[in-house]
Order: structure tokens, then C-alpha cells, then sequence
């Protein structure tokens, strides 16, 4: 679930006043149980039931799941074994897991050559869930939530 956008008006009457003021403007809620951060991560991945691995590209992530940008074009519902590369001090880190594609938007191929999918985790590698929540604190606590 993503932002759900409402168009609120707003009347304020200053006291008299027998006009009111009437502005218009937009209200974004947040409607994912886990809000997504915006990154830019490098990630690799495979069909679960193959070896091969291609390259991706990570635009943002939750606990929950990420937003990412793939060459081949994929079905809702595969099952992707995904690595997320990511730099922590001086050292190269990742976190692996099963994900599985929940949405897509082949759309985006005609304008970016790439196809947008939104993964959603299915499990991680042993510790790996608990590198994923460091790596959203330390990112959330620099950058505010995609849309934001």
C-alpha cells in the first residue's frame, strides 16, 4: 500500500470576521506499515531456482519490502533470491534474503530501458533482518521518507 493523497480546504475566520478564508492544499498519509526510505543501492540477483545472477538497482526499502529497477522483465509472484550491497565505514556489506515480486510497472521499459518492481521480503538470511533495521536507522536518521 502506498501514499494515498487527499485534497483538504482549510476555512479560517478571523474574529469579526463575517468572511472566511478558504486555502486549499494537498494531505499525504502514509499508509505502508513500514514507511520506505530512499536509497541508492547496488543489488544482484537470481531466480531461486537458478544460478545465474544479474545486476539491479535498490531506489528504496522498508522492513517490508523495497522498490527496485531491474533489466529483464519479471512475473508478479517469482521468487528472487537478492543480495543488497551496501557500504558501512570501510567495509562492503550486504543483506541476502528471499523476495517475492508483489507489483510491477513494465510501463516504466518504454521510458528508462529498465522494469520497476516492488519486492516484498519473504525471509532473510540469519542475521541479515537485523542488518537491514541498522541500515534503515542509520539511512532514516540522514534522509526523510520517499515523498516527502
Amino acid at each position: 500500500m502506498g501514499q494515498r493523497r487527499y485534497l483538504t480546504t482549510v476555512r479560517r475566520r478571523k474574529k469579526g470576521d463575517d468572511k472566511s478564508k478558504s486555502k486549499e492544499g494537498l494531505l499525504v498519509v502514509e499508509r505502508r506499515k513500514h514507511p520506505r526510505i530512499s536509497v541508492e543501492l547496488p543489488m544482484d540477483y537470481s531466480l531461486v531456482d537458478h544460478k545465474e545472477d544479474h545486476g539491479g538497482l535498490v531506489a528504496n526499502i522498508s522492513e517490508g519490502g523495497l522498490l527496485v529497477y531491474l533489466p529483464e522483465a519479471l512475473q508478479i509472484g517469482t521468487l528472487l533470491k537478492i543480495e543488497i550491497l551496501f557500504v558501512k565505514g570501510m567495509e562492503l556489506n550486504s543483506i541476502k534474503g528471499i523476495t517475492k515480486i508483489a507489483w510491477s510497472d513494465l510501463a516504466m521499459k518504454t521510458i528508462s530501458n529498465e522494469n520497476r518492481y516492488g519486492l516484498e521480503f519473504q525471509s532473510f538470511i540469519e542475521g541479515d533482518l537485523d542488518k537491514l533495521k541498522k541500515l534503515l536507522k542509520e539511512v532514516g536518521e540522514t534522509h526523510s521518507p520517499q515523498g516527502y
